[in-house]
């Protein structure tokens, strides 16, 4: 885990909207390390993710190392860090809510092998844990430079012996918040899978397996694993390798895994925050009808209570993208094109339609023009006609816009009567913009880069060819 920290626009909203209770008792955290003096140090929780972080309270070491960090109102539960001038080093300890005041004494030799524990049995079992992890490692790490038969044997006694140490600290402490984040910390165990008639282990049995018990280990009606670096991560992983990337799927499992976290608001707040933000703007191609969904369901019903201001403004997004997203009938555009003919998307014969959304005065849209008018002669014998839409409104530009990336063999489009508003009604935030129509000017992909266009119309054709 690295010890440098960011402070990214997530954290920071996060950070304002959670509620993590505190009490009236207060807390007293004393340490003193030998080696450093006369500096400063922070401490705080992590906050879901290893690179999120929020202080709590800074302090000062004396001559001597020892430093207070102490305040009237009890801290929230989570696994901390005490953090070095420079961020350079830290030390973890385990603040659970319930012991809140204790001491540590340890020196920069070795933080680890060198700690002591005062009041706290949480940070004992926590460090008995991490120096029996050490032990093990160095032993492991010395028999494997000999690469003897011997050394092998040693190794896995080494680690059975650790495993059962492992689990014999979990079944000793059930309550304990270390014994909650070291089942965190580690993908659920799969027993041995039923073998198939050919005598395999069956792969899909142990995929259904691990996806139905990946959450077992996390307790959402405790608010303290907020403020753990395992959240974020497992979320991360849990949707882009365990879920079909496909709308039906992910909105489902969305939905699943916001009822998990509606143990905890804090949790719940944000999981559907970090849903709905990976989302909104997805890498995958046509996705954008989870945003939609979430935003429907959590946010305009008034589930997650946000301002007025901030829902009148996903209320315009959704109403935006609910007509424009895959699977939709495209709504209908007319333009003019340089001979002053009116053009209608919808009146356009062609297998594929290709809308290119841009700006003459785009520099991102220069560099794709020539690779969409590649694009465009590889495939017009193939029924695939490209529309350029010019968001902009100088005649003069876009003409020879046209000319400099001779585009004239495209259908070229321009709003002269200047009546439509890009954005609003086509999504169109940022140019180039794309979308891809079959020959009922359905939508099946937007978004999409011009770099990718040859692929993806490789890849549909082919998916649709296998379905005849």
């Amino acid at each position: 885990m690295s010890p440098s920290f960011r402070t990214s626009f997530l954290s920071l909203f996060l950070v304002s909207i959670l509620s993590l209770n505190a009490f009236g008792q207060g807390y007293r955290l004393e340490a003193t390390i030998k080696g450093v003096k006369d500096s400063s140090f922070i401490i705080g929780h992590y906050n879901r993710a290893p690179n999120q972080f929020v202080p709590k309270d800074t302090a000062k070491a004396d001559a001597n190392g020892k430093i207070v960090f102490e305040g009237p109102q009890n801290l929230p539960g989570g696994l901390y860090v005490i953090l070095f001038p420079g961020n350079k080093r830290l030390i973890e300890v385990i603040y659970s809510g319930k012991e809140t005041s204790f001491a540590i004494e340890t020196d920069t030799v070795d933080m680890i092998g060198n700690m002591k524990i005062t009041g706290s049995k949480e940070n004992e079992l926590f460090y008995n844990y991490q120096k029996e992890l050490k032990k093990g490692a160095k032993e492991i790490e010395a028999l494997g430079k000999t690469g003897t038969p011997e050394s092998k044997v040693k190794i896995r006694e080494i680690q059975e012996s650790f495993t059962a140490y492992r689990q014999k600290v979990l079944t000793d402490n059930p309550e304990a918040f270390t014994s909650q984040l070291l089942k965190m910390s580690i993908d659920p165990d799969v027993p041995t899978a039923p073998k198939l008639a050919n005598g395999k282990p069956d792969s899909i049995w142990v995929f259904n397996y691990y996806k139905s018990h990946y959450w077992d280990a996390f307790d959402f009606a405790d608010a303290r694993i907020v403020n753990t670096p395992f959240l974020e991560p497992r979320l991360d992983r849990y949707f882009k390798n365990l879920v079909v990337q496909t709308p039906d799927s992910l909105i489902r499992d969305a939905d699943l895994m916001i009822k998990k976290a509606s143990a905890n608001k804090d949790a719940k707040a944000w999981v559907v925050f970090y849903i709905a933000n990976q989302y909104e703007n997805p890498k995958t191609v046509g996705t954008e009808a989870v945003w939609v969904h979430l935003a429907e369901k959590y946010y305009l019903s008034g589930d997650m209570g946000i301002s007025e201001d901030s829902k009148k403004r996903i209320a315009e997004k959704v109403n935006t993208l609910k007509v424009l997203l895959v699977g939709k009938t495209f709504p209908a555009l007319s333009l003019t094109d340089p001979s002053g003919k009116k053009v209608s998307v919808q009146a356009i014969q062609a297998n594929y339609t290709v809308l290119f959304f841009y700006a003459p005065t785009c520099g991102h849209c220069k560099e794709a023009s020539p690779k969409l008018k590649d694009f465009y002669d590889k495939n017009k014998a193939n029924g695939i006609k490209v529309v350029a839409v010019s968001t902009e409104h100088d005649l003069a530009e876009w003409k020879s816009f046209i000319k400099t990336y001779h585009l004239e063999e495209l259908t070229n489009g321009f709003d002269a009567l200047k009546t439509i508003d890009f954005n609003r009604k086509f999504d169109v935030v940022t140019t180039p913009m794309i979308y891809i129509l079959d020959k009922n000017k359905k939508i099946i992909a937007r978004k999409m880069p011009v770099e990718q266009l040859e692929d993806f119309m490789n890849y549909y054709q082919n998916k649709m060819a296998r379905k005849l």
